[in-house]
C-alpha cells in the first residue's frame, strides 16, 4: 500500500468545499462527566471523548490538529489515546489528514527523532515545525516529501509581534535586498521559495492578524495557510476568509479547537460539536462564494 501524501488528502478535502480544522485539545479537566462515568481511566477518557468528537464531525472537515501537549501531560497513557485517536481517525475517515501540533525544532539530529516520532510511530500526516534553526536543521522533516511540514510564521497569541514583527534586512534569494522588511515576511518568503522543495510546506498565520494574513498570501502565493485563531481567540471568519484564501479560493487550513469539541458540557457533547463544525463550515464557504461573485 502506497504511503498516505498529505498534499493530496488536502486538496481532496478542499475539492469538497471542507476547510474545517478541528483542533483536538483534548484538555482533560474540560472532558464532560459523562464520558468520566463510563470511562474513568485517563486513557478511556480521552480516546472515548475524541472518538465521539471525531465520528461527529468527520464529514465536515478538512484536517484534524491533536496538539500534543494534551497527551504527554498524561505520561505514557495519555501518548497511548493520542496514537489511538489516529488510529481511529485513520478507519472511520481515511481520507482526512492529520497534523499533530507540536511545534519542533532542534538540530538535524534530534528532528531524525521528531520525525519518527511523529509521523512512524503516531503516524500522523503533517507536523508544525519553529524555523528559528534554519533549513539545514530541518531537513529530516523536509526530506518526508509525503508528509506536511507546516512552518511556524505570523502566530495568533497576543504578544507574537515582540519577535514576529522585528523589521530587519532581508536579502531575498534573488538577491534583491529589502529593507525594513518583518521577520514574519521573511520566514514566508524563504518557506515558499526555498524549503519548499518538495512541494511539502505550509505556513501558519492567525487569524487574529488578518492584515499580516493577507501579506503572506500575497508573498506565498498558492502555498497553503494553516490559519488558527477562530472561535475561542476571536478571529473573524469573514476576515480570515477574504484575506487567506489562494487564486482558486482555496489554501486554507481553518482551525478551531475550543469552540468546536468544548462547545457544551453535557451529554450532547458530540452533536455541539457537529453544529459548531457545520457553522463554522457554511460561514467559510458563504465567504468563499462572496468573495469570488465580486
Amino acid at each position: 500500500m502506497s504511503e498516505r501524501n498529505f498534499m493530496e488528502l488536502l486538496k481532496a478535502r478542499w475539492a469538497e468545499g471542507k476547510f474545517v480544522c478541528i483542533g483536538l485539545d483534548t484538555e482533560f479537566g474540560k472532558i464532560p462527566e459523562c464520558v468520566s462515568a463510563s470511562s474513568p481511566s485517563v486513557f478511556n477518557k480521552i480516546l472515548t471523548f475524541n472518538r465521539m468528537i471525531v465520528d461527529a464531525t468527520k464529514g465536515l472537515v478538512c484536517a484534524y490538529k491533536p496538539n500534543i501537549a494534551f497527551y504527554g501531560a498524561h505520561g505514557p497513557e495519555g501518548l497511548v489515546a493520542l496514537r489511538s485517536t489516529i488510529d481511529h481517525i485513520n478507519r472511520v475517515a481515511p481520507e482526512v489528514p492529520i497534523i499533530l501540533d507540536a511545534k519542533r525544532a532542534d538540530i538535524g539530529n534530534t528532528n531524525a527523532g521528531y520525525v519518527e516520532s511523529a509521523f512512524d510511530y503516531l503516524n500522523a500526516d503533517a507536523i508544525t515545525v519553529h524555523p528559528y534553526l534554519g533549513m539545514e536543521a530541518m531537513k529530516p522533516f523536509l526530506d518526508r516529501a509525503n508528509k506536511g511540514i507546516i512552518v511556524l510564521c505570523r502566530t495568533s497569541n497576543p504578544g507574537a509581534g515582540e519577535f514576529q514583527d522585528l523589521e530587519v534586512q532581508y536579502l531575498h534569494v534573488g538577491n534583491t535586498t529589502f529593507e525594513g522588511t518583518p521577520l514574519y515576511e521573511i520566514i514566508a518568503d524563504r518557506v515558499a521559495s526555498a524549503w519548499n522543495h518538495n512541494g511539502n510546506c505550509v505556513v501558519v498565520v492567525g487569524a487574529t492578524y488578518p492584515e499580516e494574513l493577507k501579506r503572506v498570501r500575497w508573498i506565498v502565493g498558492d502555498l497553503p495557510i494553516l490559519i488558527p485563531g477562530i472561535g475561542a481567540q476571536g478571529g473573524d471568519v469573514e476576515k480570515t476568509v477574504k484575506a487567506g484564501q489562494d487564486s482558486r479560493g482555496r489554501g486554507m487550513i481553518i482551525n478551531s479547537s475550543r469552540g468546536i469539541i468544548f462547545a457544551s458540557k453535557g451529554e450532547d457533547f458530540a452533536e455541539a460539536a457537529h453544529r459548531e463544525a457545520e457553522k463554522l463550515h457554511n460561514l467559510i464557504n458563504q465567504y468563499r462564494k462572496e468573495t469570488v461573485g465580486s
